[in-house]
C-alpha cells in the first residue's frame, strides 16, 4: 500500500470475502465475449489516450432555453372543501413577476407565504404539504400539476384556508381556471432540468423509478391494486399541455370504504365525498361509471407531475414509475435535483491532476478519472481495466480477474481525494485507511471493463470520518464497502 494512503488490515473475518477460484465466474454467458473484451482492452493499452469514458457523464443538468417564463394574465378564484382537513378553502390564483410559484396563507396574520419547492416539503402521506416554520398547506399537488401543464413558471396562490380545495377530486378545474386566466410571457428564459444519463430511485414501500434521457417529458406509470376494479394498470403520456388535458386532467383521486374510518381517526380524509373522490368497496365502484378505464393510473401520473413541478424547472426525461406515491415522487424529484446541482468542480478531473493530489503513481495508480463530485458529500471516479495491468500475470493466467482487494483499494482511493477536498492545506496532510466493514464482492472485474466508484460521506468528526463506497461496471454492482479513515499530519 500506499505510503500516504494505507489500508490498515483490521477487518473482521465476517465482512471480506476473497475470490476463491477462476471458475467461480465463469459462467457460460460471460466466457463468450472474453476475447472480443481482451481484444479491446489491448488496442486501448497501445493508445491509452484514446479511452473513451465519455459516457459516464452527470447524470441530470441545468440550462436554459430559447422559449421564456410565463406567468398568469389575471386573477381566477376556486372555492370548495379540503379532501383530508374537511374546511372550507377559497384559492386565488394570481400573476408573479419572479421567484416561482408561492402559497400565501391570507387567512393568517402577516399573510405568511411558502414557496412552492422541494426545500419546503414537510409532508407526503396521501397528499404533497408545504410548510415554513409553523405555517403549513396540504394537498398542492393538483393545482400545481395544472401550473406545470399550462407552462406557468411564476404566480402567487393565495389560500383561505389550511389546504387548496379538492374540487371534484380531478386536476381539470385548476386547469381550466389557467386556461381562463391566460398567461403572458416574461423576460426571462425558461429553466430546464435535462436528463443525461439513467438514474433509479426506490422506496422502502414499493415504488420505484428508472429515468432516462428524453427530450421532453415523458411519464409512463404501472399500478397494482388487489381488487377488481384496478388490478394491474398501465399508462404513459406525453407531456404537453394538450395531452394532459384529454387525457391526465380528468381522472380523479380514489380511495377504499374500508379505509375511511382508520384515515379519519388519524386527521385524514375528513372532507372525502362521492363528489371529490372515487370510493371503491368489495363489490366495485360506488360512484358509478368511471371517466377512463385506467382512470386511476391517469390519476397517479397526475400526482407525480404535480409533485415533480416542485423542482421549479422544466423537466426533459422519460420516467417510468412502477407504484408511484408522493413519498417517492418526493424523492425522485431531489435525486433529479440533487444531481443537476452537483458542483462541477471543473469536471471531469483528469488522470493528470488527480496525480497532484494523490501520491500514488504507476501501477498503483488506480483512479482514472473524477466525473462527479459534490463537496463533503460524494464522489464518482472510475478506472480503466485493461490486460496490460501488471497483476494479471498471475491473477489469474488465462483467465485475468482484477484482484478484489484492488478494487476497494481504488475504492479507496476516490475516497481520498473526497477527503483532502475537507480540510485547509491538503498538501500537508495524509489520509489513514483504518477499518473496512461489510466488504462484499458480488461479480468478476475483466480486462475491458470500466470500473465506477460512487463514494459517499457517512459522518465527519475530528479529522476521521466514515465512507460508503460501491463500484460498478455497466451499472451493475460489482463490489461495495464500508470504510473509516483519519486525516493526519504529515
Amino acid at each position: 500500500m500506499s505510503s500516504r494512503l494505507r489500508l490498515f488490515c483490521s477487518v473482521s473475518t465476517r465482512s471480506v470475502g476473497v475470490f476463491v477460484s477462476s471458475n467461480v465466474f465463469a459462467t457460460p454467458e460471460r466466457k463468450e465475449p472474453l476475447l472480443a473484451r481482451y481484444r479491446a482492452a489491448w488496442l486501448s493499452s497501445l493508445h491509452p489516450g484514446a479511452r473513451t469514458v465519455a459516457s459516464v457523464t452527470r447524470p441530470t443538468v441545468l440550462s436554459q432555453e430559447s422559449s421564456r417564463q410565463r406567468t398568469l394574465a389575471g386573477v381566477h378564484t376556486l372555492e370548495g372543501v379540503g379532501v383530508h382537513s374537511g374546511e372550507h378553502a377559497s384559492l386565488t390564483m394570481g400573476p408573479a413577476q419572479a421567484g416561482g410559484v408561492r402559497f400565501r396563507r391570507a387567512d393568517l396574520e402577516g399573510s405568511p407565504e411558502i414557496p412552492a419547492d422541494l426545500d419546503h416539503v414537510v409532508g407526503c402521506e396521501m397528499g404533497t404539504s408545504l410548510g415554513a416554520g409553523d405555517v403549513k398547506v396540504q394537498t398542492v399537488e393538483h393545482v400545481m400539476a395544472a401550473l406545470y401543464a399550462a407552462g406557468v413558471d411564476h404566480a402567487v396562490i393565495e389560500l383561505r384556508g389550511p389546504e387548496a380545495p379538492i374540487l371534484d377530486g380531478s386536476f381539470q378545474r385548476y386547469l381550466a381556471a389557467v386556461s381562463d386566466t391566460g398567461t403572458v410571457e416574461l423576460d426571462a428564459p425558461v429553466e430546464v432540468l435535462s436528463v443525461r444519463g439513467r438514474l433509479t430511485v426506490s422506496t422502502p414501500s414499493g415504488s420505484s423509478y428508472v429515468v432516462t434521457p428524453a427530450d421532453t417529458l415523458r411519464v409512463s406509470a404501472t399500478i397494482d391494486f388487489e381488487h377488481q376494479a384496478i388490478g394491474r394498470q398501465h399508462g404513459a403520456l406525453d407531456m404537453t399541455e394538450e395531452t394532459f388535458r384529454r387525457e391526465i386532467a380528468p381522472a380523479r383521486t380514489f380511495g377504499f370504504h374500508q379505509d375511511a374510518e382508520a384515515l379519519r381517526a388519524r386527521g385524514l380524509a375528513q372532507g372525502t365525498s362521492l363528489e371529490n373522490t372515487v370510493v371503491l368497496d368489495d363489490d366495485g365502484v360506488l360512484n358509478g361509471s368511471l371517466r377512463f378505464e385506467n382512470e386511476f393510473v391517469r390519476h397517479k401520473i397526475g400526482d407525480l407531475i404535480g409533485d415533480l413541478a416542485l423542482i421549479g424547472r422544466h423537466v426533459r426525461g422519460h420516467i417510468v414509475s412502477e407504484r408511484p406515491s408522493h413519498e417517492g415522487n418526493i424523492k425522485l424529484a431531489r435525486t433529479l435535483l440533487k444531481h443537476a446541482q452537483t458542483d462541477s468542480h471543473d469536471l471531469p478531473i483528469e488522470v493528470d491532476r488527480i496525480m497532484e493530489h494523490l501520491p500514488h503513481r504507476y501501477p498503483f495508480l488506480l483512479v482514472d478519472r473524477i466525473v462527479e463530485f459534490e463537496s463533503q458529500k460524494r464522489i464518482v471516479g472510475l478506472k480503466n481495466v485493461t490486460i496490460s495491468e501488471p497483476y494479471f500475470q498471475g491473477h489469474f493466467p488465462g483467465h485475468p480477474v482484477m484482484p478484489g482487494v484492488l478494487i476497494i483499494e481504488a475504492m479507496a482511493q476516490a475516497g481520498g481525494l473526497l477527503l483532502m477536498d475537507m480540510v485547509p492545506d491538503p498538501e500537508n496532510k495524509i489520509v489513514y485507511f483504518m477499518s473496512l466493514d461489510n466488504v462484499k464482492w458480488r461479480k468478476p472485474v475483466i480486462p475491458g471493463d470500466q470500473l465506477v466508484f460512487e463514494v459517499e460521506m457517512v459522518q465527519f468528526r475530528r479529522n476521521v470520518c466514515k465512507l460508503r463506497g460501491v463500484g460498478k461496471v455497466d451499472g451493475e454492482l460489482v463490489a461495495e464497502a464500508d470504510m473509516m479513515a483519519r486525516i493526519v499530519d504529515r
